[in-house]
């Protein structure tokens, strides 16, 4: 359990009553009629996020009364966790869902104090008994890793680093690591990766976890790991390339869904592929016009070296569907259409398999993790036509980039049972009540739901 924002105790606490401007019409019959007195002099009529600490007689809060709206979500009461004042806290009454609720406790918790001292939260849950805490642990874990790893800048967190990473995750896991780097990659036939990552003074590499009985089940995940991003020779401008840190969100995600996969100790045989490199500025940088050979065997016309990340998604693709997988998913941070089309908070997903994505939509309901189908458009292809090569990696008219963007990688994979791609965000530009303006976990869990649900 995330001990920072989780109390020892398995009782007591201040009772915390959520209400609805409804139910403020019978609060009476819920509240102590002095509770019930007080938030009436104090104006409290429960719209969404209003908050009303109720005295007590030895000058401690009696209870906490916090509003939901006409609207509640399950995660609403999340902004406690950071502005309740110390003491211990439970959930009284009120909770549409006592698991979201307590997981949205500790996501809203979160700080990023790596370069800057914060002020503690003091400010902690007892527990419910019906409450899944490993669950709860292992998804409050998992969105930290996550979000640490987008939040680091470049300078602390390149190609280098984020290897580092994967190592430590992977140590109490037991799990192997193999890396391919730098001309090794070229002679074990991932030119892509090579060539988007070759102008860095850090080496790209295609770092290779595997955790699990080989003979298991096979899920493999592969992650978009571009610690940086300038957009190469097509240089982004300055206020698109600010937040360029979080291009490696996609492995951030994937290696936060890894971490709930292995927690849950399920029974399957994982591989995490993740191609990480810098796509930099030098004199060896590719250029537009390019023609790159892939592992796949089909040449890539390059229209934009600012489409870097679905090129070295390509290379680690084809190598993951050369093992034939049950279950192969993607995650990227990978074009501003998605933003375009759905916003920061709804990414969208790419699949042929209209079952797996049924079962994300449920899980995305049931987890409040958003998530939307879009669709793999297949007459679309035409705009991906190259006249001097087999494939382009973008389109020239600008319509339907995420589409596009999802067809490209789909010409990479073709033997695995089952695929999806996710074009995840992997930032929060504005507050939340479980996170603040930052990195963050988009859809790790919603797609453990399925998986578990899949393969327990």
């Amino acid at each position: 359990m995330n001990t920072s924002a989780i109390s020892g105790k398995k009782s007591g606490g201040i009772p915390i009553w959520a209400l609805t401007p409804t139910q403020i019409r019978s609060i009476n019959t819920m509240v102590s009629k002095h509770a019930a007195l007080w938030a009436k002099m104090n104006g409290f009529v429960a719209r969404k996020g209003q908050l009303c600490l109720v005295p007590g007689s030895k000058n401690n809060i009696e209870a906490v009364l916090f509003g939901l709206g006409n609207s509640p979500t399950p995660m609403d009461t999340a902004i406690l966790s950071r502005i309740l004042p110390k003491g211990d806290y439970r959930f009284e009454s009120g909770i549409p869902d006592l698991q979201l609720a307590t997981l949205g406790w500790c996501l809203g918790a979160y700080q990023f104090s790596r370069y800057k001292i914060m002020v503690p939260r003091l400010a902690k849950l007892v527990v419910d008994q019906s409450v899944d805490t490993a669950f709860i642990n292992s998804a409050a874990s998992a969105t930290q890793l996550t979000r640490d790893l987008i939040n680091t800048p470049a300078n602390d967190l390149g190609p280098d680093e984020l290897e580092n990473a994967i190592r430590k995750l992977a140590k109490p896991y037991k799990a192997r690591i193999k890396v391919i780097k730098g001309d090794a990659l070229l002679k074990q036939n991932f030119p892509m990766i090579h060539a988007v990552g070759k102008a860095s003074i850090s080496a790209p590499r295609l770092i290779d976890l595997k955790w699990g009985p080989a003979k298991g089940r096979k899920v493999t995940l592969v992650g978009k790991g571009v610690s940086f991003d300038t957009g190469g020779l097509n240089i982004k401008p300055g206020g698109s390339m600010a937040l360029m840190k979080k291009d490696m969100g996609g492995a951030a995600n994937v290696l936060g869904l890894a971490q709930m996969i292995m927690d849950a100790k399920l029974p399957v045989s994982l591989r995490v592929l993740i191609p990480a490199v810098e796509n930099s500025i030098s004199s060896n940088a590719f250029r537009p016009g390019d023609i790159l050979d892939s592992r796949k065997g089909l040449t890539v016309e390059i229209g934009n070296t600012d489409a870097e990340g679905r090129l070295i998604l390509a290379d680690a693709l084809s190598y993951a569907d050369e093992e034939r997988p049950e279950l192969l998913i993607d995650m990227a941070t990978l074009t501003g259409a998605a933003r375009v089309a759905l916003g920061p908070d709804l990414p969208p997903f790419y699949t042929r398999d209209d079952i797996f994505a049924n079962e994300i939509a449920d899980a995305s309901n049931s987890k409040y993790d958003p998530l939307w189908r879009m669709p793999l458009w297949k007459p679309y292809n035409v705009m991906l036509t190259s006249k001097i090569a087999d494939i382009n990696h973008i389109t020239s008219n600008g319509f339907a980039g995420s589409v596009t963007a999802a067809l490209f990688l789909s010409n990479f994979v073709d033997q695995a049972k089952s695929w999806a791609h996710f074009d995840v965000f992997g930032w929060v530009p504005t507050e939340k009540p479980w996170a603040l303006v930052g990195g963050e976990a988009q859809g790790i869990r919603a797609i453990f739901e399925v998986i578990r649900n899949r393969y327990s």
